[in-house]
């Protein structure tokens, strides 16, 4: 976990307890040396705590604090290593860890002081020679730490050059486009490039310098409890709080979309629809936030200074009990310089619609004429609400499904694109409304145990032809859906190479209640520990090797390093016995190896994927060399070429998407089906996704999209659900031959 873990948060205001400012906090050393004595006793790999795990917390801390090697130096990290390298793990369940960790911090801090102010000089004389044949690393992750301050001080200027060059180029592509299309160009009134970069650098010192105890104690535990494997984790009070919300789906808040600006401003990218913030109709897209009165109380003193602040301190200056008002002191979007009001918003519960479960009837006509009633249903995480149990993904699934069967589709899709997981119970009851009571997971833990969980209904409520989406970010929960539906035969596996890989089982636990009696326990913040792994019904674990799709489509992300085997420290891939019970169905009910021909010859026909599988090789060679030209003439070519292969691109695009969309309405019906939408009993209406979002939240337009001429997907279908639905028009088609052939029989 990176040092600036909380540093974005997508929707402002997540609930939390206000604690009183008197209240004493937790010692943060006993709190790591609790949390050193639980991973010991909890964690499922029981990996052995000495001098070489307590060096690899080091390693993990520095790497956290400085991960591009920019700040630090061999000789910092030598000197550190020296002092502490072999007595951490001692220093840790002695109780005296945090002067350690407060000592190297502050050295990062200085460290980042030094890199900062030297590239202010740099910035202030810009004496740069774009013409010299200069390189910069782009990804300095595998380097070895500048040796000492002169070293890193040339590094320095190479980073700084890169960033003043970007800038520009950047802003000579944007003017070009802008001239070529007849529009202002949008960088005519900005800052110039090296008071932008400055200004950039400068956030980050702010956000550097801006630490307590908590957050050097939260930065370090982190590390610490990261070491075992990437998703162990120590979380602090406010972490877990958000932790919950997101989990629920539900904040109390003013429901907005914050961000941070490079001048210090926090501003106001969206605005949930029917929330706090658009009932009272004040705050605009695009306002700037500059200073936050979190009771209200209208004391000039009680009005808080937030520029350079951190997103999650504003975060939680804004948050606060239901029904409070926080005032907000705003630059009004559009105003004149300096200008600033008031706004007070009463805090209220927010529904994070856009993370809900949605459904989608599509009406589709085959090359034959044959009408098919196909159903999707878009699930972007297995939320569940751990305290009152009254949101729960799997209901909302099971609503929109019920419908679906109701309107008799032919074929269902579940998309579980980007899903990260979530509850176990949700998906293990979830599994069952596909097949019959079965085996969906099983779970080991530390000792060896093996427990292995069914799905709870006796009989499904769908059983008829099926696909699953996958893609890399598909993790945890999604990998045992997608795995348990792949393993009964039960579905087709439809996406990227392979899911994330993440097969292994966390539970959150309260340090404060492992402190020693009457200490105190506030805000002493959670372990969340790796305590099993789970494996499929076939008894593999999705752990590195994730689900691997039954028909791959190609995607720029097989390029690119994500995934578990990418993450340090993860736990390897192993096997154990078949579930007792485990009886897949016959694997020739799906017709793979018909689907798979029948996709690769439209995937080779398919100029999308073409394109993607061009874009792939290209990202390769580019992440292989790991080198960034300096010299504007090399960089402007390659931006040429880039620009110029683009626009190709979306010329031929133009030209096919016209003739796709208007075969679509020919041959394609939509109707969206939301929870809003069973709660009203409302009948389906068709729509046009090209035309409609969907979205629950107003969202602040970039001021370069209008600058953008890629064409949007025809009927809003981008290529792999596209691709998707003509699979599953396959299997529909396939399956009901292989009825047919069974009658007649």
């Amino acid at each position: 976990m990176s040092l600036l873990k909380n540093s974005l948060l997508a929707i402002t205001a997540a609930a939390a307890l206000v604690m009183p400012a008197a209240a004493q906090r937790a010692d943060f050393n006993e709190v790591g040396r609790q949390m050193a004595i639980m991973l010991q006793n909890s964690h499922f790999a029981r990996i052995p705590y000495n001098e070489e795990l307590g060096r690899r917390f080091l390693e993990n801390y520095l790497r956290n604090l400085d991960f591009q090697r920019l700040y630090l130096t061999r000789q910092d990290v030598d000197r550190i290593i020296a002092d502490y390298g072999d007595r951490l793990h001692n220093l840790l369940l002695q109780g005296n860890s945090l002067s350690l960790a407060t000592d190297i911090y502050r050295l990062f801090q200085l460290r980042v002081e030094e890199r900062v102010a030297h590239a202010a000089r740099l910035l202030q004389d810009n004496d740069f020679d774009f013409t010299k044949d200069e390189e910069l690393a782009m990804s300095r992750k595998e380097a070895a730490w500048p040796t000492d301050g002169n070293e890193a001080d040339e590094l320095w200027r190479l980073q700084i050059k890169e960033a003043i060059l970007s800038e520009m180029l950047r802003r000579e592509m944007l003017d070009k486009l802008a001239k070529e299309q007849g529009k202002e160009p949008p960088s005519a009134d900005s800052r110039t490039p090296a008071e932008k970069v400055s200004l950039r650098y400068k956030r980050f010192l702010a956000s550097v310098k801006d630490v307590d105890e908590e957050d050097i104690a939260n930065y370090f535990l982190s590390a610490v409890a990261s070491s075992y494997d990437p998703h162990t984790d120590y979380m602090s009070f406010r972490e877990m709080n958000r932790f919950k919300d997101g989990m629920k789906n539900e904040l109390v808040g003013i429901g907005a979309l914050l961000q941070a600006e490079e001048d210090g401003a926090t501003k106001i990218m969206g605005i949930v629809v029917g929330g706090p913030a658009d009932r009272q109709g004040s705050l605009k897209l695009n306002d700037r936030v500059v200073a936050v009165d979190t009771l209200n109380t209208g004391k000039p003193g009680d009005m808080v200074d937030i520029m350079f602040m951190k997103i999650d301190k504003v975060v939680d200056l804004i948050r606060g009990k239901e029904g409070s008002p926080v005032a907000l002191k705003v630059e009004p979007a559009g105003g004149p310089a300096g200008e600033t009001r008031i706004i007070v918003i009463e805090r209220g519960k927010v529904e994070m619609k856009d993370e809900q479960a949605s459904g989608e009837l599509i009406k589709v006509k085959n090359d034959k004429g044959e009408a098919r009633r196909l159903g999707i249903i878009t699930l972007p995480s297995f939320y569940a609400d751990f305290d009152e149990g009254k949101v729960r993904s799997s209901v909302d699934v099971e609503r929109i499904l019920r419908r679906l069967v109701v309107e008799k589709i032919d074929g269902l899709i579940l998309d579980l694109r980007n899903n990260g997981g979530g509850s176990l119970e949700e998906v293990r009851r979830m599994t069952g409304f596909f097949m019959e009571r079965g085996p969906v997971v099983q779970v080991k833990n530390t000792l060896g145990q093996v427990a292995v969980k069914d799905s709870e209904n006796g009989d499904p409520i769908y059983d008829g032809p099926m696909v699953v989406i996958t893609d890399k970010s598909s993790a945890s929960a999604s990998e045992i859906l997608a795995g348990a539906l792949q393993d009964h035969n039960r579905a087709v596996v439809v996406g990227e190479t392979s899911t994330f890989g993440k097969g292994t089982v966390q539970q959150p636990m309260d340090i404060g209640r492992m402190l020693p009696l009457f200490s105190a326990r506030n805000q002493a913040g959670y372990l969340k520990v790796t305590i099993q792994k789970f494996y499929r019904p076939s008894g593999s674990s999705t752990q590195l090797d994730g689900v691997k799709s039954d028909i791959m489509l190609p995607s720029l992300i097989d390029a690119l390093e994500v995934g578990e085997g990418y993450l340090e420290y993860a736990l390897p891939h192993d096997r154990i016995r078949r579930a007792p019970d485990f009886k897949p169905l016959d694997p020739q009910g799906l017709f793979i190896p018909r689907l798979k021909e029948l996709s690769q010859q439209r995937v080779n026909d398919c100029k999308d994927f073409n394109y993607i599988i061009e874009d792939v090789l290209r990202t390769k060679e580019r992440i292989e060399k790991n080198r960034l030209s300096l010299d504007i003439g090399k960089r402007r070519q390659e931006l040429a070429e880039s620009d110029g292969r683009q626009k190709e691109r979306n010329m031929e695009r133009r030209a096919r998407f016209g003739k796709m969309t208007v075969n679509d309405k020919q041959q394609m019906v939509f109707y969206k089906i939301t929870l809003d939408d069973l709660d009203e009993a409302a009948e389906l209406v068709a729509y046009d996704p090209s035309e409609e979002s969907g979205s629950f939240m107003r969202r602040a337009k970039n001021e370069n999209e209008d600058l953008d001429q890629t064409p949007d997907w025809p009927s809003g279908v981008d290529p792999v659900k596209r691709e998707s639905l003509q699979i599953l028009g396959d299997l529909v088609e396939l399956s009901e031959n292989a009825r047919l052939a069974g009658m007649i029989k």
